[in-house]
Parts: structure tokens; C-alpha cells; sequence
């Protein structure tokens, strides 16, 4: 059984993935209404991705015989009006996350919670992998330039992403 201290922290962090999801659905539908449907794809599997992340910290509450507690979401503001800036957004979003993910890591750390070290050791593998999936996409629209043709072939490309996790969350477990 884990303490309270380390659930109200995953309970903490649930909810900051939850809205990681809310965000990226909020900028999916931004750049749907901009015609970019293949960003707007990309975004929509990292909603997908972040409502897993939330997931699995949430079975593992359950399995940990501690209780989930779900705090009321806030409106994500996407004041992002181009690719580059909803990448720019995305890797900052990231960087907080990971932040995040690390204050949790610590926290498990500091309270000899070996099993939950253990869960967000994974967290914290994932977090490397987000940062630099949104630093690579800022990278090569940098390399794109101004040019409408990179615009347009960076979005056909960002559309070929497809979910690499269970989009079915009855099942996870941590």
C-alpha cells in the first residue's frame, strides 16, 4: 500500500495528464479548423497517448488500494495561431510535464516507495520520448522555412502517425 502523501501526488499528476489530453484535443480541433488535418490527427493520437498515461497511473492507484480523485479540469487555452507555435506550445507543455513527472520520481524516491519509483521510472522514459518527438517536429520546420509545399508535406507526414498504445483502457495495468 502506498502513503497518502505519494496518492494525492499520483492523483495530482493523473489529473495533470488529463488535461495534458484535454490540450492536445483543444489543439487538434484549432488546427481541423485550420485545414491541417494531419496535424490535427498527430494531436488527436496524443490525446490518445496522454488519456493512457492518465490511465495507468489510475489502475495503479486501484491496485495500490488507494482512490483516484479527479479534479475538475480547466479550459485549455490555445492562443497558438501556426504549426510552429502549436509545437512550440507542445514542447513547453512537455517540459512541464516532465517536471512534474521528476517532482513525483523524488517524491517516491524520498519515501522508499520502490514500486511506485519503479512506475514513474516509466513516466519518465516516455517524457524523453515527448520532448524530443516535439523537438524534431520544430526542428524540421525550421528546415522547411516559409515555403507552403514543407507546410504541406509536414502535415501529410504528421497524419501518418497511428496510436502505439491500448486505446481500449479497461485493461491497463501498471
Amino acid at each position: 500500500m502506498i502513503s497518502k502523501k505519494v496518492a494525492d501526488r499520483i492523483n495530482l499528476q493523473i489529473n495533470r495528464e488529463m488535461y495534458s489530453a484535454y490540450l492536445y484535443m483543444a489543439m487538434s480541433a484549432k488546427m481541423s479548423e485550420d485545414g491541417y488535418n494531419g496535424v490535427a490527427s498527430w494531436l488527436m493520437v496524443q490525446f490518445h497517448e496522454e488519456m493512457f498515461h492518465a490511465m495507468k497511473f489510475y489502475h495503479y492507484l486501484l491496485e495500490q488500494g488507494a482512490s483516484p480523485e479527479l479534479a475538475q479540469l480547466d479550459k485549455p487555452a490555445v492562443k497558438a495561431k501556426s504549426i510552429k507555435e502549436i509545437f512550440e506550445a507542445t514542447l513547453e507543455h512537455e517540459k512541464f510535464v516532465t517536471a512534474s513527472i521528476k517532482e513525483l520520481l523524488e517524491l517516491a524516491i524520498s519515501e522508499k516507495d520502490y514500486a511506485t519509483e519503479n512506475l514513474v521510472r516509466w513516466y519518465v522514459d516516455e517524457q524523453v520520448e515527448e520532448e524530443k518527438n516535439a523537438t524534431d517536429i520544430l526542428q524540421t520546420i525550421g528546415l522547411m522555412g516559409d515555403g507552403k509545399q514543407g507546410v504541406f508535406m509536414l502535415n501529410i507526414e504528421l497524419g501518418k502517425r497511428k496510436p502505439s498504445i491500448p486505446l481500449d483502457f479497461t485493461s491497463i495495468s501498471s
